[in-house]
């Protein structure tokens, strides 16, 4: 039987973890014959990219602060199109349909939770009322940590979230980006992807040092940055701006881990499992990430990956230069990534488990 699930998202912007996965979701779920209804906050954006991708878009404002106007449109929303399952992903769109369902009937609701950090006082209503029939969690990790809080763990389910490994894949060329953005062949390219304050970019940055002391053909490559001033001004100050490559958002990701020798995340803080590595284990990538939160459940250190402390240059320094020294290393972590990454974090397998806990949560409703 099809099921007819609306997924709320609250974001304008199309080019994050938590968009890219939703938007996954919604067109794997409507290829396996579901009806599916995505609605975002206004975006030409969303609009687009909903209409590349099949999806079928609604606009709906969803401000910060509560617009009944708002709610009670999802609630006919949701009458409309006979929903059986509304799929909120980010708080707003939970208070909207927490309202929303003031005004009509929600058979089952879910809240997806992807980020690690505290529940303030607001959020943890949110979480443990009766209206909310289950949480996806993107992680064990997060999982424990909501437990922590007063969360219900009857209600709470991991779900990993899934990489295409389809688009990402060994056997991909990434020679033509070496070439277009100047990295040697003999480079030893580093990539990390995604800037913001709690991914551990300066780290990153501070390790890079004691790397070239000893490699010197070392190029660290960080994509994703809105503003480079800061991460070059830093490249600067460490003597290390001849091997730094800043670029924006881009969307040829795949290529890019296949040209890159290792994959490094450095956060410190809020992630679940950091999507990078594992669309970098997918390209058969060595990757490097911090033993905090959901990584250990992707990293097996020496096995698929190496594990650093957060907020340590030294030890993401020595992690580098041990793939450097050791291809052996790099090769056998990087095959027994993908294999991991196949059989526990591939969209594949999230579809898998979305599509039954979906199934699960009508049957009990009803």
């Amino acid at each position: 039987m099809s099921l007819r699930v609306l997924h709320l998202y609250p974001g304008a912007a199309f080019f994050t973890g938590a968009a890219v996965q939703l938007a996954e979701l919604a067109q794997g779920l409507r290829a396996r014959g579901h009806h599916v209804v995505v609605a975002t906050h206004p975006s030409a954006v969303w609009t687009q990219k909903a209409r590349d991708l099949g999806l079928d878009h609604r606009p709906l404002p969803m401000p910060r602060l509560i617009s009944l106007r708002s709610a009670w449109r999802l609630a006919r929303l949701v009458r409309d199109e006979d929903i059986q399952v509304v799929h909120c992903h980010k708080g707003i769109a939970r208070t909207h349909a927490l309202v929303a369902s003031l005004r009509t009937r929600i058979p089952v609701l879910v809240l997806n939770r992807g980020v690690s950090f505290p529940l303030d006082r607001f959020n943890r209503l949110g979480y443990r009322t009766g209206r909310v029939t289950a949480i996806v969690a993107v992680c064990e990790s997060i999982r424990q940590g909501l437990i922590a809080q007063g969360v219900d763990p009857r209600k709470i389910h991991v779900i990993y979230s899934g990489t295409d490994t389809d688009r990402f894949r060994p056997g991909l060329d990434g020679a033509p980006v070496r070439r277009a953005l100047g990295l040697d062949p003999e480079a030893f390219v580093v990539t990390q992807i995604g800037v913001r304050s709690t991914k551990g970019n300066l780290d990153v940055l501070d390790a890079m040092p004691a790397v070239l002391a000893r490699a010197p053909h070392a190029r660290l490559l960080v994509v994703g940055a809105r503003r480079p001033e800061a991460l070059r001004r830093r490249a600067q100050e460490r003597g290390v701006a001849q091997a730094l490559t800043v670029l924006g958002y881009r969307e040829d990701v795949p290529a890019i881990l296949a040209a890159s020798d290792c994959c490094v995340d450095a956060s410190v803080a809020g992630h679940g499992i950091t999507g990078a590595l594992r669309e970098a284990l997918a390209v058969e990538t060595a990757v490097i990430g911090t033993a905090l939160e959901g990584n250990p459940e992707l990293i097996r250190p020496g096995e698929t990956g190496l594990l650093v402390p957060p907020r340590d240059p030294e030890a993401i320094a020595a992690a580098i230069l041990a793939l450097v020294a050791d291809p052996d290393l790099r090769r056998r972590t990087a095959r027994a990534g993908r294999r991991r990454v196949e059989a526990q974090f591939s969209l594949r397998v999230k579809l898998d488990r979305m599509e039954a806990l979906y199934r699960r949560l009508l049957a009990g409703a009803a």
